[in-house]
């Protein structure tokens, strides 16, 4: 697949010229939507030296990221269920893949326990990858696809398909047992399952999925809960768990401080 030919798959190019970032994210080739959420590029054109956040959404993500030193490094981050401060990176451009959890044994065949809310720095050839794919974004947006297309080559077990499905579908809506019951999979081995591959709890993973779904509400300055959270006591707790902050400090965002939040609205 070119990207000629996959341009019905652009979602969104934007330039927020108010603190420089440049943005734009293409959802994967149909082979790979069960393992990838989206492929993205992060320009910014700043010299300002802010730190930003990473706040939890669920995702494995692989980084190609070139600073203005002209310095390449390749890095993979785990699983986070805590906020992760992010250097700043002015004048830097950054390519990303956001791969769902399955991933980790289907593409890349091995547990991301030991990553949970951490990064590796990766061999910067890693898997054919070089900073020369920095240049176009639609270029690195084909080899991508066709390189983690190669990299999936079992079939997904039945039960763990079922499972995230349910998971995205229920907006993270659900508990442990209502789950087990509809995937018939024990709690136990559910939970198993999730501490070997992601390093964290399913309840854990859950709450996080709720959270990442109750962004858009936040954005708009909602601070009720709106996803089967016991109360809005319930609900602060959970959004300072996942952003360290309250409610009403992630909304405002300051200087684009929470990157997800800054580009949620045209997702």
């Amino acid at each position: 697949m070119t990207f000629a030919t996959c341009c019905f798959v652009w979602i969104i190019s934007m330039n927020l010229s108010k603190n420089a970032l440049e943005y734009a994210t293409l959802a994967p080739s149909p082979r790979l939507t069960a393992m990838v959420e989206s492929i993205w590029m992060l320009k910014n054109h700043s010299d300002k030296i802010d730190e930003g956040i990473i706040i939890p959404d669920g995702k494995i993500d692989l980084f190609l990221l070139m600073e203005e030193n002209n310095s390449f490094q390749i890095f993979i981050s785990g699983v986070c269920d805590k906020p992760i401060l992010k250097p700043p990176y002015p004048n830097s451009t950054m390519f990303a893949i956001s791969f769902y959890p399955l991933a980790a044994e289907y593409i890349f065949k091995q547990p991301f326990d030991k990553l949970r809310n951490q990064t590796l720095v990766l061999p910067n050839d890693y898997l054919g990858f070089s900073k020369n794919d920095l240049s176009d974004f639609g270029n690195f947006y084909t080899k991508a696809c066709k390189i983690f297309e190669k990299q999936f080559e079992n079939e997904i077990d039945v039960r763990k398909k079922k499972l995230f499905e349910h998971i995205y579908r229920s907006k993270g809506e659900t508990t442990v047992e209502e789950l087990s019951n509809k995937v018939i999979w024990s709690s136990r081995q559910m939970n198993r399952y999730f501490h070997h591959w992601f390093g964290i709890p399913l309840k854990s993973y859950i709450n996080i999925i709720r959270f990442s779904n109750s962004l858009k509400q936040l954005k708009l300055g909602i601070f009720y809960p709106e996803l089967n959270y016991v109360d809005q006591s319930h609900f602060i707790r959970q959004v300072k768990k996942f952003s360290g902050v309250k409610p009403t400090i992630l909304n405002k965002n300051e200087n684009d401080r929470f990157i997800q939040l800054s580009v949620l609205a045209d997702r």
